[in-house]
C-alpha cells in the first residue's frame, strides 16, 4: 500500500504539469486577449481607453513575449504562491479570490452533509422497504428532484422565502454586509441566506445518491453471504451497516475525486440566478472576457482537487472494501 501511495504521488507531477500545458493552450485558443476585448467592449459604448496603461500592462506581464515564455513564467509563479493578475479586477488573483473561496467552501461544504444526512436514510430505508409504498413515494420524490432543474427551484425558492419567511434571496448576505470585513453581524446574516442555495444545489446530488445507495444496497443483500448470515441468527441492523451497507458504499468513496473539486466550483447556475458570492460565477465571467490568469488558476485548482480526490478515493475503497488489493499480480 505504501509503494502505491508513493508512486500514486509521484505520477501527480507529470500529470498536473501536462494538465497545466492543456489548460493555458485552451485559454490561449480564443483569438486576441483581454485587452483586445477590453479596448472593443470601450469603443462599443462609446468610450476611450488609456492605451499606454494597456501597454504597460502588456509588457508587465509578458503579452509581447512568446506563447511559451509566458507558459513558463504562470507556471513558476503558481510554484511559488503567485498565480497573476486578473486584468478585469485590477488586483492579484489571490486578492480576487480570497471571500468568494471560503464562502464557496462553506456552501458547498454545508450542501455535502444535507445531502448526506438526507440520502442514507432515505436510501437504506428505501431497499429494506423494496416495494413497499414508502419506497415507491420517496422513489417519485427523488424523481423530481433529479427531472427539476436547479434553476428552475432556485426561482421558486426565491419567492417562497420571501413570502413566506420574509428573506430576500439574491446574494449570500444582506446588501449592506457586501464588501464589508466579516463580523458576527454578517456571519448571522450569510447563516440566514445559506439554506435556500443549500437545499437547492442538494436537491439533485440528495436524489441521485438515493438511487445509487438503494440499487447497490439491494444487489449487496440478494448475495450469498448477507443470506448464510441471516440464515445463522445474525440480528438484521448489525447485519445491515457490518457487511451490505458497507460494500454499497464503494460508489461513494469513489466520488470524493468529482466531490472536491465542485467545492470550489459551486453550482454555477444556481449561483448565476441567486447571485451567489461564490466562484463559479467568477469562473464564467473570467472565462468569457479572457482573464487568463484568473481562469487559469481556476482551472489548475479544480484539476489540483481532483486528481488528490481521486488518490484519496483509491485509497479509502481498499480500506473499505477488503476485497481490493492494489497490486494484485505483481506480488505486493
Amino acid at each position: 500500500m505504501l509503494r502505491y501511495i508513493l508512486w500514486r504521488i509521484v505520477t501527480m507531477i507529470p500529470t498536473l504539469l501536462i494538465i497545466s500545458a492543456l489548460v493555458f493552450t485552451i485559454i490561449e485558443l480564443p483569438p486576441g486577449d483581454y485587452f483586445e476585448s477590453y479596448v472593443a467592449e470601450l469603443k462599443a459604448m462609446g468610450e476611450t481607453a488609456d492605451l499606454a496603461e494597456i501597454e504597460v500592462l502588456k509588457e508587465r506581464y509578458g503579452f509581447d513575449q512568446p506563447l511559451y515564455k509566458r507558459y513558463f513564467h504562470w507556471l513558476g509563479g503558481m510554484m511559488v504562491g503567485d498565480f497573476g493578475y486578473s486584468f478585469e479586477y485590477r488586483l492579484p488573483v489571490n486578492e480576487v479570490v480570497g471571500e468568494r473561496l471560503w464562502l464557496t467552501i462553506l456552501v458547498s461544504v454545508v450542501t455535502i452533509i444535507f445531502t448526506w444526512m438526507i440520502a442514507f436514510p432515505i436510501g437504506i430505508y428505501s431497499a429494506t422497504h423494496q416495494y413497499s409504498w414508502g419506497d415507491y413515494g420517496l422513489s417519485f420524490l427523488g424523481m423530481i428532484g433529479i427531472a427539476v432543474p436547479n434553476f428552475i427551484l432556485a426561482l421558486v425558492m426565491m419567492y417562497f422565502a420571501n413570502i413566506w419567511f420574509g428573506t430576500s434571496i439574491g446574494h449570500l448576505m444582506d446588501q449592506a454586509y457586501l464588501n464589508q470585513p466579516m463580523s458576527w453581524e454578517k456571519f448571522k446574516s450569510i447563516l440566514e441566506h445559506l439554506w435556500i442555495p443549500v437545499i437547492i444545489i442538494g436537491t439533485a446530488g440528495t436524489a441521485g445518491m438515493v438511487r445509487r445507495l438503494r440499487a447497490n444496497l439491494l444487489d449487496e443483500l440478494k448475495k450469498q453471504y448477507v443470506v448464510t448470515a441471516r440464515a445463522k441468527g445474525m440480528p438484521p441492523q448489525r447485519l445491515l451497516l457490518k457487511y451490505p451497507l458497507r460494500m454499497a458504499l464503494n460508489f461513494f468513496i469513489s466520488d470524493i475525486g468529482s466531490i472536491l473539486p465542485a467545492v470550489i466550483s459551486g453550482a454555477e447556475v444556481t449561483a448565476i440566478v441567486l447571485s451567489l458570492e461564490t466562484t463559479g460565477p467568477m469562473l464564467i465571467k473570467a472565462l468569457q472576457s479572457q482573464d487568463m490568469y484568473l481562469a487559469g488558476s481556476f482551472l489548475m485548482f479544480l484539476a489540483f482537487l481532483t486528481v488528490v480526490g481521486v488518490l484519496v478515493s483509491d485509497i479509502a475503497l481498499a480500506i473499505l472494501d477488503p476485497r481490493i488489493r492494489f497490486g494484485a499480480g505483481r506480488g505486493q
